[in-house]
């Protein structure tokens, strides 16, 4: 009797030991281990040596908590409308929504709110703000809904996600942003961009173009020409803006700000290797799981810490 009961109660209860959770699987359907690309937003308010300042500080944390909450709605709604593609990839196919633990209405809700909570916690902060981050939106949108099925501009609205957010730092904080710095954000996200398909057209092979049309279009040379443009200009780039910043910073005994150029360029070289290796296809994985990208992100940090605070 008691066995029939026990089994009765797993039966009613719906407790399966080998399904997620729908509280687990929408946590996961917002992506936050994709939150690390919006420290992105950090970036501007720190090169211009503002964030020791708690009032700047404040503004650009409220901006961070904007972009965690209007990229992780834009990750909602792309793996609804990609539910069936994704159905059919090897890796995505274990997606909350395209596995079925989370119902699309209530991803969908969730996004909504998700969307509108960011939107306003932008808008407290300032009307640019708002903009960037109702554009990052619109933006990530269209590229779930169409755009990412046009070659070129595929990569260029990849890019962008990632230029808006370095942006959307800047206005958080109020702070200007110099041209070389956004030289270095352009050719930045594009060679990560770049990277990231040239990754997924090698981990998917002959089903790459079946699974996202768009890889069918590059070639591998391509990509990798894309890569190598976009590796030489962000390289120049950040150079200039660190003898730039440099100068404005000229009395310390040691350039800092111009010795961070080392490490700058190592883990550029470093992520062009690994892209070459196979991997890239995730790079915030890439960034968390390779020691020497840490390394090398450390030491960057701590010459412009030194550089710009000190």
């Amino acid at each position: 009797m008691t066995e029939q009961t026990t089994a009765s109660h797993r039966g009613t209860s719906g407790d399966d030991p080998g399904r997620p959770s729908t509280i687990r699987g929408l946590i996961k359907a917002c992506r936050p281990k994709q939150w690390a690309k919006n420290v992105l937003v950090f970036v501007a308010p720190a090169a211009a040596g503002v964030l020791d300042d708690p009032y700047y500080l404040k503004h650009t944390l409220v901006g961070f908590v904007a972009f965690c909450a209007v990229s992780s709605a834009t990750y909602l709604l792309n793996d609804t409308l990609d539910v069936e593609s994704d159905r059919r990839h090897p890796t995505k196919c274990r997606r909350p929504i395209a596995s079925g633990v989370v119902p699309i209405p209530l991803a969908l809700g969730l996004a909504a709110v998700l969307a509108v909570l960011g939107c306003a916690l932008a808008g407290f902060i300032s009307w640019q703000l708002l903009a960037v981050v109702a554009g990052y939106a619109v933006l990530t949108t269209c590229y779930s809904a169409f755009l990412k099925q046009v070659p070129i501009l595929d990569l260029v609205i990849l890019s962008a996600g990632f230029i808006l957010r370095l942006l959307g730092g800047a206005y958080a904080a109020g702070v200007e942003v110099s041209e070389w710095f956004l030289l270095v954000s352009l050719f930045g996200s594009m060679f990560i961009a770049a990277a990231k398909r040239y990754a997924e057209k090698r981990e998917l092979g002959d089903r790459a173009a079946e699974l996202r049309p768009t890889l069918g279009e590059y070639s591998f040379e391509f990509l990798a020409l894309v890569r190598t443009s976009a590796i030489a200009a962000v390289t120049m780039s950040y150079c200039l803006w660190a003898v730039e910043r440099g100068q404005m910073h000229g009395g310390a005994a040691t350039p800092w700000i111009q010795l961070s150029i080392i490490p700058f360029v190592i883990a550029i070289l470093r992520y062009a290797l690994l892209v070459d290796q196979g991997h890239g296809s995730a790079p915030e994985e890439v960034f968390a799981e390779d020691r020497m990208m840490q390394l090398m992100g450390v030491l960057l940090a701590l010459f412009l810490f030194v550089g710009l605070y000190l």
